[in-house]
C-alpha cells in the first residue's frame, strides 16, 4: 500500500518502538497515519465503526487482529470506551493500541488539543511524531472538500508522499498529575519533535464556530499586544 503511494518513509529512534499492552498516540493530518505506521509495527486501531469503504476495511482489519470498533450510540459513552481500553491494555498479547488524540486530522504544521480520554487509563503511552514533507504531494485529509476515494486518489497520482517518523521515549504520568495536563505534556514533546506549533485549540473548530468567550479572550490577547507595540 505504502509502495502505491510512492512513500519514503524514515523511521527514527526505533529502541523506543511501542510495546505490546500499551497506548501509542501520535499527531493526526491523514487516514494513511495508520499505515505508514503500521509498516514498521503491529496495531490496534480505536475508533467509530463507518459504512462504505471505510466500514469494509474496519471489517477487514477485524479479521485479522484486535480491533475496537464503536457504533455511533456509544461513541459519546466514555465510561464504555475506557473500559474497553483498559481491558484491552490489561491482555499482554494485545498489539499496542494507536489513537490519535486530536480526533481530526490536521494540516500538519501544528498540534492541537489532545482528548483526555486515553490519558485517564493508567497505561504507558508511546508517544510518535509524524512529520510530511509537502514538496512532493500534501498529504493532509480535508474531509470537507474531499471524499475518502477522492483523497486516495490523489495520493496515488501525487509524486511521492515523504515521511519522518520520531519514536519518543516511553511516558507515564505523575503523581497528582491530572489527565489533561499529562495530555498537554505529551502533546509537547511531539510538537517539538515533528517541529509543529503546540496549540491548546480544539481541532474541531474547524467545523463548528468558535464560542463567543474564546473569540472574546483572543480579542483581549491582541488588545494586549497591540498596547505592548
Amino acid at each position: 500500500m505504502v509502495r502505491a503511494l510512492s512513500g519514503i518513509i524514515t523511521f527514527h529512534n526505533r529502541q523506543y518502538k511501542p510495546a505490546n499492552a500499551g497506548v501509542c498516540v501520535a499527531n493526526h493530518t491523514s487516514p494513511i497515519d495508520i499505515i505508514i505506521l503500521s509498516t514498521d509495527n503491529n496495531f490496534s486501531l480505536i475508533g467509530q465503526s463507518h459504512g462504505g469503504f471505510l466500514g469494509i476495511l474496519q471489517r477487514a482489519l477485524a479479521r485479522a487482529s484486535p480491533h475496537i470498533w464503536f457504533e455511533r450510540s456509544e461513541v459519546r459513552d466514555r465510561h464504555a470506551v475506557t473500559t474497553k481500553l483498559k481491558e484491552h491494555v490489561s491482555n499482554p498479547e494485545n498489539p499496542p493500541i494507536l489513537i490519535f488524540p486530536e480526533g481530526t486530522c490536521i494540516n500538519n504544521t501544528s498540534v492541537m488539543q489532545f482528548k483526555k480520554g486515553s490519558f485517564e487509563i493508567g497505561s504507558v503511552i508511546y508517544p510518535v511524531a509524524i512529520k510530511y514533507d509537502p514538496k512532493f504531494g500534501d498529504a493532509f485529509w480535508n474531509s470537507s472538500r474531499f471524499s475518502m476515494m477522492q483523497y486516495l486518489y490523489m495520493m496515488m497520482t501525487s509524486w511521492a508522499i515523504v515521511c519522518d517518523v520520531w519514536y519518543l521515549p516511553p511516558m507515564y504520568i505523575n503523581e497528582n498529575e491530572s489527565a489533561i495536563d499529562f495530555a498537554n505534556r505529551v502533546k509537547g514533546v511531539i510538537a517539538k519533535q515533528g517541529g509543529l506549533v503546540d496549540l491548546v485549540w480544539d481541532g474541531q473548530l474547524k467545523r463548528t464556530k468558535p464560542k463567543k468567550e474564546w473569540r472574546e479572550r483572543q480579542q483581549e490577547e491582541f488588545s494586549k499586544r497591540l498596547k505592548l507595540e
